[in-house]
């Protein structure tokens, strides 16, 4: 396991050019997930949700998930293999359940960094980005094992797409108005390392803070499984976590536009990076 970086790679440089994201946009669109009620897999309000979501990402479309699930996918072109971004659509089978920060923000922000991206010009050598939007992330009610049971979409897509992907992003709890995001164990640590010089540069590097956290298994770890770097932006220490109280008064406004940019930058950089070796 690699140690962090003590510096962030890429303190002092510049932003990369483009339309900035948009926290406001991804904000309503996180309103607008929590309009429909709890959204659980293969439930109306889910299906009703879906049918918006898929409208909103270039190249927008469904993707079959065994089990009669399904994963919302789309792409910008360039070279690949590409960059995957994700954030699950489907809300935990809690009677009630919201899911604000778990995880409608992260669609948000997923959907508003694709806004942003899709505005970028065409530049030679650029790689490809795909988002992922994955259904049954979620456990059924009842489960023993949750990485057995659960992570259903994200599963099917790396079983599927693993060759075709040089790495993963995920987005999970990333609105907290108490923000703490540090790398995960099992996370990626050059990646991560690129991240924390991607908050650098976008001055939000305040979030990202050197530390660790415990082993989280969530839609990054088929992807790991994959052999394919992958990293989750996922504050644990969430006190809203499968509780009724993960509502919209959870979700910080600013902290979602601070991590948007964050990852907007990093996908920015990591499309013009070659790969070594």
């Amino acid at each position: 396991m690699g140690a962090l970086a003590s510096t962030p790679l890429g303190a002092g440089a510049a932003v990369q050019p483009g339309a900035p994201f948009d926290g406001r946009y991804a904000y309503q669109l996180t309103k607008l997930q929590l309009s429909f009620g709890p959204r659980p897999t293969g439930s109306p309000a889910q299906r009703m949700a879906a049918a918006r979501l898929v409208k909103l990402l270039p190249g927008g479309h469904f993707e079959a998930v065994p089990g009669g699930l399904r994963n919302i996918v789309g792409q910008l072109p360039g070279r690949q293999p590409a960059i995957l971004l994700v954030a699950h659509y489907d809300t935990t089978p809690v009677p009630g359940y919201p899911g604000a920060n778990n995880s409608a923000a992260g669609v948000g922000a997923v959907i508003a960094i694709a806004k942003a991206l899709r505005s970028d010009p065409a530049r030679a050598g650029q790689v490809a980005v795909r988002f992922l939007l994955t259904d049954g992330e979620e456990a059924p009610a009842g489960f023993s094992d949750f990485y057995a049971e659960g992570l259903r979409g994200s599963k099917a897509y790396a079983a599927a797409h693993a060759r075709e992907l040089r790495e993963v992003i995920v987005l999970d709890f990333i609105a907290l108005h108490d923000l703490r995001l540090v790398r995960d164990r099992t996370a990626d640590a050059l990646l991560w390392s690129r991240l924390r010089g991607a908050a650098v540069r976008a001055k939000t590097a305040a979030l990202f803070p050197l530390g660790e956290q415990g082993a989280v298994i969530d839609d990054h770890t088929p992807f790991l499984e994959a052999g394919i770097p992958a990293i989750d932006l996922i504050d644990f220490r969430y006190r809203c976590w499968q509780k009724v109280c993960d509502d919209l008064s959870q979700v910080s406004q600013a902290n979602l536009q601070k991590v948007g940019s964050t990852v907007l930058e990093l996908i920015r950089s990591d499309r013009l990076r070659r790969i070594r070796g």
